[in-house]
């Protein structure tokens, strides 16, 4: 303990000879094994020492230090004090123990026939406590990153980590989480989770940002008569948040002349108003970041053409009328 104790030298000088009369003590031979406490840190120990029908002059001792001697206090640690029932126990209390008060605990008793003692060795354990653990960081994807994730306690406490999408299945690593090549999926929150059965596991969080190039996953092409409004849209997924452009031919579109452009996280819908003619066929999507640019092509159609109004390539009626006709020429149809 960290407070100033008399060394136990001075007992045979001092202490039993200044006369006190101490407690009976059922006491242990010596040769037994010492007894183990286990007491987690900011606990209460108390620490067992009882008595019998002996007259006999008592001490508590921490490692070589008096703590008591009979009824007085020797020690200046205002956590420390003595547990009696009548002349029945003579036991040691600590108060908010801390690791410093680990180690061995003497009770010493000096009967009429010889000294006998009781040994009891504490072991303070102390809660799991994360300490460092690495920032929120943001990555281009393909990268290999390293998370750090540091901890105390008593006994050493075990690390584990997960990544909390769905499934939040265990990851391989300890203080340390490597992860080579970075993918999109791989983007979320990491738990890192620090136990050793002491007390609840201390648990910190590490977000995790990838960042990656534009993909188009999805148009949606229009069949729209005459005087009708168009709608054409293009999805795309990308971080950071893609920007978009429409394009007719090599023109770029703005909103003007009865256009009109609509820009909703990763979606742009592009309105055309009261259809006409010279309106109907191929736009340009075009989906940006800082990492790259993907564009795809959307349709405005006329009704009735048979075209595939979801963006992808189909043929047109007139083509599938051509295919019939060699067919059946093939066939002799």
């Amino acid at each position: 303990m960290r407070y100033f104790w008399i060394h136990a030298a001075w007992i045979p000088g001092v202490a039993f000879l200044f006369g006190f009369q101490g407690f009976p003590v059922r006491s242990v031979d010596m040769q037994r094994a010492t007894d183990n406490i286990t007491i987690r840190q900011g606990d209460t120990a108390i620490i067992r020492c009882y008595v019998d029908d002996k007259v006999s002059r008592v001490a508590w001792l921490n490692r070589s230090n008096i703590i008591f001697a009979g009824q007085d206090k020797w020690s200046l640690d205002p956590r420390v004090d003595l547990v009696t029932k009548g002349q029945l126990e003579y036991s040691l209390r600590i108060q908010k123990v801390d690791v410093y008060d680990e180690g061995s605990y003497t009770c010493s008793i000096q009967t009429k026939q010889q000294p006998k003692t009781s040994q009891v060795y504490l072991i303070v354990q102390v809660p799991a406590s994360i300490y460092k653990v690495s920032e929120d960081i943001t990555v281009n994807e393909g990268s290999n990153v390293t998370l750090s994730c540091l901890a105390s306690g008593r006994p050493d406490p075990a690390i584990t980590w997960r990544l909390l999408n769905p499934s939040a299945e265990p990851l391989e690593g300890e203080e340390y989480l490597d992860i080579i090549g970075i993918m999109r999926n791989q983007a979320g929150r990491y738990e890192c989770k620090a136990s050793n059965d002491v007390a609840t596991p201390d648990v910190k969080y590490v977000n995790v940002v990838v960042n990656y190039p534009p993909t188009i996953k999805k148009t949606q092409s229009s069949e729209t008569p005459v005087g009708r409004m168009g709608m054409l849209q293009c999805d795309a997924t990308a971080v950071p948040t893609p920007e978009f452009e429409w394009y007719r031919d090599e023109k770029r579109l703005s909103n003007a002349q009865g256009l009109n452009i609509q820009i909703l996280g990763t979606t742009t819908i592009l309105m055309i108003a009261n259809v006409t003619e010279e309106d109907y066929g191929n736009y340009t999507c075009v989906a940006s970041n800082r990492l790259g640019v993907q564009n795809a092509s959307v349709f405005l159609y006329r009704p009735g053409t048979g075209r595939d109004i979801n963006g992808s390539a189909c043929v047109s009626q007139s083509l599938w009328l051509l295919l019939a006709s060699f067919a059946c020429l093939f066939f002799k149809c």
